[in-house]
């Protein structure tokens, strides 16, 4: 018989620039006792059913969707370590504040996290208390110069979207920070996510307004979105 997991997909735009650059899907004024006010102020979308040509569960998305003009391999471009942020201070302290106000609701006592598409800073509040904090990165040097994991597997997740080194119900968060719309396997990697995090597990899916236009796939966002 199969079980149904209950998981969260939040996503996250980050703005350059932009102190209050982040919205969380999952939340609604009468879902959290948050000052509305603060609530429409941070969301930049919503999403109703006339948003999708489909019904809700399919998958909207065809291989021309998810081509890039960039199709090289991915390990070339990353076989020299970047010691670079791909997006400015400001935003990184409003992603480490959202961080923190999506942890802090969860209540846990620690929290096991995998970073996806990691590098050498994972943006994570260092006041949060932690169990495992593992990344998936495609560069070896990056994801040893990171201090919050505890953990780091090199892996191109678009030759290989299997996370098969982690068993069922092994995190509570998966993240990952500008690099979901670079993905060219992003159902395959998002029925791995579903697989492995817990139930109540949340997984945190961040995009920036500063794309490479050569790699990013041709749909730009995995996520329609009506912007007001």
């Amino acid at each position: 018989m199969m079980m149904m997991k209950l998981a969260t997909i939040i996503v996250a735009a980050a703005v350059a620039g932009s102190a209050s650059a982040f919205t969380s899907s999952s939340k609604t004024p009468s879902s959290r006792s948050t000052d509305n006010a603060l609530y429409y102020s941070k969301s930049i979308c919503t999403f109703d059913d006339n948003d999708f040509a489909g019904k809700t569960g399919d998958w909207p998305y065809t291989d021309a969707d998810l081509n890039r003009l960039d199709n090289s391999v991915d390990t070339i471009f990353y076989d020299s370590p970047r010691f670079v942020t791909h997006i400015d201070d400001v935003a990184i302290s409003a992603l480490t504040a959202f961080y923190k106000e999506e942890f802090t609701a969860m209540n846990k006592d620690k929290l096991d996290v995998l970073d996806l598409c990691s590098s050498w800073i994972s943006h994570l509040p260092e006041d949060a208390r932690y169990g495992k904090v593992i990344g998936v990165g495609m560069n070896a040097q990056e994801l040893q110069a990171n201090k919050q994991l505890t953990e780091y597997f090199v892996q191109d997740l678009n030759t290989n979207p299997d996370l098969s080194q982690f068993e069922d119900n092994s995190f509570d968060v998966v993240c990952n920070v500008v690099s979901v719309d670079y993905l060219t396997k992003p159902l395959e990697i998002f029925k791995e996510m579903h697989r492995i995090l817990r139930p109540g597990g949340v997984s945190l899916m961040t995009f920036s307004n500063r794309v490479s236009v050569q790699c990013s796939l041709s749909c730009c966002s995995l996520f329609p979105c009506k912007r007001f």
